[in-house]
């Protein structure tokens, strides 16, 4: 099977997953930053294009008379992708986090089997020979733009949020030239 009907979040997670452990992180770590940055892809998307308003950013003061609270500790961020992701720092290693809680490598990997079906062996292989043909700094600095040139194409008319394309492995086979692998 060189070809996927897929949308783009389980592609990117995924991706993202792949290129994290490449620059290091574990497995469980790298699939919960994976799911993080696909998160922050669609949210900035949902805004783009009006399907969400944009949060206020700005904190509200203290009632007269009360002293204001202390900020809170601003998270830990890992760059990813373009996204820097809140982490917290488990017994089990770094974790993407979403309003200070965990996210489970375990519930991610159901997920990203759930939508690759059998595909997923595949194209997890696909993805980690583009990683591993990049060095680390570049492939830090790159890997969205590699996944901009193969993500699914969505087919012209198409129309919703989540529509599916096509995710072809010959194309990321492409992209990763026999190169052995770098530090």
């Amino acid at each position: 099977m060189t070809t996927i009907h897929i949308n783009r979040a389980p592609v990117m997670t995924l991706w993202a997953a792949v290129v994290a452990e490449r620059l290091g992180y574990k497995r469980e770590e790298a699939l919960t930053l994976g799911r993080a940055v696909a998160g922050l892809n669609a949210h900035a998307k949902a805004l783009r294009v009006g399907i969400r308003e944009p949060g206020s950013s700005s904190r509200k003061g203290a009632a007269p008379g009360e002293k204001a609270k202390p900020a809170a500790k601003e998270p830990d961020l890992v760059e990813l992708l373009g996204r820097s992701v809140p982490v917290v720092r488990t017994p089990n290693g770094v974790r993407a986090a979403k309003d200070g809680k965990p996210d489970s490598p375990d519930a991610v990997e159901k997920y990203l089997a759930a939508k690759f079906g059998d595909a997923l062996p595949a194209a997890r292989a696909a993805m980690t020979a583009l990683a591993a043909a990049h060095p680390r700094k570049e492939l830090a600095q790159q890997a969205y733009a590699l996944y901009e040139s193969f993500r699914p194409r969505i087919p012209a008319g198409a129309r919703g949020w989540g529509a599916k394309g096509v995710l072809d492995l010959a194309t990321i086979a492409e992209l990763a030239p026999n190169k052995a692998k770098r530090r």
